[in-house]
């Protein structure tokens, strides 16, 4: 019985020396099939090697976009077309290869036919995460509805999803959402001594590693804002922002260029306290001089995601460990309905 044929994988080629003298550099090749692919990349450039990499499995495997029937259709397939297809901002990407990844797994080698109640039932014992499960097949749900939406295949195939979990309904009392902001501004990071007589102490230095979080809070619990908008929020209008304008103290929650969706984005009324702090904000110079483009920075950039800051946070306020950031648009409507605002 022949050998099963490798994958294609990465191989570091060592450096070359003759009399002595290095006349090839260390480089990262692709082994395929028996053949060898360079990849331009030298040893230390791991990560553009693995793109490179990447780059060569999917233009080597393209699958065909004919009509058939859905017991002749991998899912692998399915999902490879909804991955190239798929429009995914970039702050999203990555939980989105993780998902397909997941799906193709344990589905690759399935037939369309094959996704039933029963293989989906099966997938969710498998994750082990009955809310990560579902969304998993929601993707794939989505993937099957597109390939039929292109005209690729004949027949119904039915993704069944694990129930919904309970709705959060956790928010923030005003002195809990003080007490939290507080924390953010007021917290020091802290580091133990290296070496000498004071070793292992835990000393506070001067970094506020929180700060940038205080911001990120108040303008979530002021106008309700998706914890996304308010990573993207900027001072000036750019494509893929969405924008304070701080003459008119309207808050633009729709990034430029992004279309709109059932998760509504409308433009906002900033509060005249908010706006104030905005405005300060805006005139606060980087650590290297130059100006902040957005509200909330990490480093002198937009941050991805405040979910291990705002957990922090949160333990260091002493409030109960289900709080997310989502709480704070919860927050928002709960108090706004309290003071009889109509929904």
């Amino acid at each position: 019985m022949p050998r099963p044929r490798k994958r294609a994988r990465l191989w570091l080629r060592p450096e070359r020396i003759r009399d002595g003298k290095v006349v090839a550099n260390a480089t990262w090749i692709i082994l395929d099939g028996g053949k060898h692919f360079p990849t331009g990349c030298a040893h230390g450039e791991v990560a553009l090697a693995e793109q490179r990499l990447s780059e060569h499995i999917a233009e080597k495997y393209q699958p065909k976009r004919k009509l058939k029937d859905i017991e002749e259709i991998d899912v692998a397939d399915v999902l490879n077309i909804y991955f190239s297809d798929k429009e995914i901002e970039p702050q999203h990407r990555k939980r989105f290869e993780g998902r397909i990844s997941r799906l193709a797994e344990f589905f690759g080698g399935m037939m369309l036919s094959d996704v039933t109640g029963e293989t989906c039932r099966r997938y969710v014992v498998v994750r082990g995460n009955s809310g990560g499960a579902r969304r998993d097949l929601e993707d794939l749900r989505a993937a099957i509805s597109h390939h039929k939406n292109e005209g690729l295949h004949r027949g119904e195939v039915r993704v069944v999803l694990p129930r919904k979990g309970e709705s959060r309904m956790r928010w923030l009392t005003r002195s809990e959402a003080a007490r939290l902001l507080w924390t953010c501004w007021r917290h020091r990071e802290v580091q133990a001594w290296n070496t000498g007589t004071k070793k292992g102490k835990q000393v506070a230095t001067k970094k506020r590693p929180l700060r940038h979080l205080a911001r990120f809070i108040l303008l979530g619990l002021y106008t309700g804002t998706r914890a996304g908008a308010i990573a993207s929020a900027a001072f000036h209008r750019g494509e893929g922002r969405s924008y304070v304008d701080l003459d008119e103290g309207v808050y633009y929650r729709l990034a430029q260029g992004k279309r709109a969706t059932n998760k509504r984005q409308p433009p906002v009324k900033l509060p005249p306290h908010v706006l104030a702090r905005l405005r300060v904000w805006s005139e606060i110079p980087r650590k290297d001089g130059s100006m902040p483009e957005y509200i909330v920075e990490w480093n002198g950039r937009p941050v991805a995601s405040v979910k291990t800051a705002f957990a922090a946070a949160v333990r260091l306020a002493g409030l109960e460990e289900n709080a997310s950031p989502h709480v704070l648009r919860h927050t928002a409507a709960t108090w706004l309905m309290r003071q009889g605002i109509n929904l």
